[in-house]
Formats: structure tokens, C-alpha cells, sequence
């Protein structure tokens, strides 16, 4: 009798084999995304070495080849304790606190920028874009031409205006959703109208004082004192040190939706109001003190944004304002050699063809908010 031998069923055989799951592709994926996070970090630094360096080299070209050309030993002479008639007042009362406030100015405009557009997710939302500007210049404006103010007190008016046109902004787009979107229209619109007051006062008021306040306007940093460096590094100072790292780290929750904050543990609202506040008083402590250097705020954030490839770095962005002020104040010196440029014509000038730029980059790829 013949034995038939039965072949096991290949299928179920198979089925029976223990299944080893492969670790490959997970490794992988994480591996790649700590490289990508690694360049993303390699070009933050090298862009910040880079921003660095450029501020550094046109503070020192403008403190030795200002509008007067000075010879460098006297400089170097003053720069190290000596008194030399003459060239010691131009570099200690004039130079060094036109860069001072100049850094000073450019840093707080431009983290404050920055803090609108990774908030709202839109490039175009800067405080000179929404009306927040606008408010401080309106109330400035006032302060000068109606009663007469032209000290430390149009400096409150000014920071009590922007922080007042903010606090109405936000009011009228807090509720419900889409915040962001009903900011930035509610911003435009109310900066129409504090323009359309600005242009009234100015037609009305006498015209040195028209003058006066028209020069302030434009934007300059000519009349740089270190009573003003040390007013403007202290409050900015203090937000910076107190508030904008807590304001940091509720960005990045709030950057995830409001319903995932929210589910977080994040007091939305309050946030909210927080973050609004930092980035008004960040942009109008230096209004108050250089008068609005155009787009400075607008320019920083996405020049970061460009040069890294990556989001908005809010620091990156205070160093890149910084250097664009101090860059635009050399620029502003010597383009003409008949005149010293106000350092708002230079950021205005160069700042219109990429607002131009952004506009067209954010119609392309659908980012326009």
C-alpha cells in the first residue's frame, strides 16, 4: 500500500510564519526630519552671523565715513577715553546715539512684525500695514499741533495712541472666528481714517509747526540723544527679557488653531490680548521716539522668513530690523553729497518694491491671508 504524504498548505503555512515588522522606514523618516532640522538651524545661525557682521560693519562705516569724514586716529582717539575738541562731540553726541537708538528702533520693529505675521499667518500683517502705526503717528501728530507738545509728552501720546487704535482693532475682530482675516481689514480701514486726520491737522496747523511735525513723520533718528537710547533700551529691554518669552511659547500653541490650544490648556483669549499688546508696545515705544520708519516692521520677518527658508524667527527678525536701520542710516548720510537724508525715505524707498515683491510672491502660492 502506498503511503501518500500530505504537503502542507502553502498559504496557511505562511500565516503561521511570525510577521516581523520592519523598523526601516520609520528610522528613516525621523532621520530625515532631524537633517532638515538641522539645516533649518544652520541657516538661522549663519544668517544670524551674517546679520551680525553687516550690522557691525555699517555701524563702523558710518562712525568713520559719516556725512563729515573725520580722520581715524581722532576717532580711534575718542573711541578709547581721550577727549579731542571737535571730533569727540560728532562721534559721543551725535554718531553714537544715532546707531544706538537706530538698533534700537530696528530690533522693536521688527519683532514686532514678526509677531503679527506668524500670529496671523500673513505677511502684509505689520503694525505700518493694520493701522497700528497709524495710530501712534495720529496721536503724536495731535500732541504736536494741538497742544503744543513737542518733549517727553508727544512721546506718551504717541505710545498711548498706538496701543489705544490696537485695543479698538481688536475689539472689532475678537469674536468668532477668522480673527486674523477681520484684523487686518478692520486695521486698514481704521488706518484710512487716522490718515485722512493726520493730512487735516497738518493743512490747518501753521506751517513751522507743520514743519515740525511733517519731519517727524518722514522718520529720522538725526536727533538721537542717549537720554533716548537709554528710555528705548530700558522698555524694550524689560518686554524682552519679562514678556516676549512667554509670549514665544503661547505663539507656538496658538499657531496650532485655537480649539487645539484651547484643548491644550491655553487661555486663548488672554494669549491673545498678551501677544497683541507685546507687539503693539514693541512697535510704538520706537515710534514714539524716531517717528514710523517705514516698513521696517513689514520688511524684517519675511527677509528672515527668505534668507533661512524656513518660518519667521521672531529674534532673527528684532536683529534684522536692526541691521536694516543701521544699513538705511549709512545709506541716508552719504547717497547725496548735498544732503542727509531722513533714514524713513530710505527704508520707504527700498521697503515699496518688496512690499511690490511679497504681494506677487503671496498671490502665487496662495499665502495671501
Amino acid at each position: 500500500m502506498s503511503v501518500k504524504t500530505m504537503e502542507p498548505n502553502t498559504t496557511e503555512a505562511r500565516a503561521a510564519e511570525p510577521k516581523t515588522v520592519s523598523c526601516e522606514a520609520p528610522a528613516a523618516s525621523a532621520q530625515a526630519g532631524k537633517n532638515a532640522a538641522a539645516r533649518r538651524a544652520g541657516r538661522t545661525r549663519g544668517t544670524a552671523i551674517a546679520m551680525l557682521l553687516a550690522l557691525l560693519a555699517f555701524s563702523a562705516a558710518y562712525i568713520f565715513w559719516g556725512r563729515d569724514r573725520l580722520p581715524a586716529g581722532e576717532i580711534l582717539q575718542v573711541l578709547s577715553g581721550q577727549q579731542v575738541p571737535g571730533t569727540s562731540f560728532i562721534i559721543m553726541d551725535d554718531r553714537l546715539p544715532r546707531l544706538a537708538v537706530g538698533a534700537l528702533a530696528g530690533a522693536g520693529l521688527g519683532i514686532s512684525g514678526a509677531l503679527f505675521q506668524r500670529w496671523l499667518g500673513n505677511p502684509l500683517a505689520s503694525p505700518d500695514v493694520i493701522g497700528v502705526g497709524y495710530g501712534s503717528s495720529a496721536a503724536a501728530v495731535l500732541a504736536m499741533l494741538v497742544l503744543g507738545y513737542t518733549d517727553w509728552r508727544a512721546n506718551v501720546f504717541s505710545l498711548a495712541g498706538g496701543l489705544l487704535v490696537a485695543a479698538v482693532i481688536y475689539w472689532l475682530s475678537a469674536s468668532g472666528k477668522r480673527t486674523g482675516s477681520r484684523l487686518i481689514l478692520a486695521g486698514l480701514a481704521i488706518g484710512a481714517m487716522l490718515q485722512a486726520l493726520i493730512q487735516y491737522l497738518l493743512s490747518r496747523a501753521e506751517i513751522n509747526a507743520a514743519a515740525d511735525a511733517f519731519r517727524w513723520l518722514t522718520g529720522s533718528i538725526a536727533s538721537s540723544t542717549w537720554e533716548q537710547a537709554s528710555i528705548l533700551g530700558l522698555g524694550l529691554g524689560v518686554l524682552s527679557a519679562f514678556v516676549l518669552p512667554l509670549v514665544l511659547r503661547q505663539l507656538k500653541l496658538l499657531e496650532l488653531g485655537d480649539d487645539t490650544a484651547a484643548a491644550l490648556g491655553l487661555n486663548v483669549s488672554r494669549a491673545r490680548v498678551l501677544l497683541v499688546f507685546l507687539a503693539v508696545a514693541m512697535g510704538a515705544l520706537p515710534i514714539a521716539v524716531t517717528g514710523p520708519l517705514a516698513f521696517i516692521a513689514f520688511l524684517a520677518g519675511p527677509i528672515t522668513a527668505a534668507l533661512t527658508r524656513g518660518g519667521i524667527n521672531i529674534l532673527l527678525a528684532g536683529l534684522t530690523g536692526a541691521t536694516l536701520v543701521v544699513v538705511a542710516n549709512f545709506f541716508a548720510a552719504n547717497l547725496f553729497a548735498d544732503i542727509s537724508l531722513p533714514v524713513g525715505v530710505i527704508t520707504g524707498a527700498f521697503g515699496a518694491p518688496f512690499l511690490i515683491w511679497v504681494l506677487v510672491r503671496a498671490n502665487s502660492t496662495g499665502n495671501g491671508g
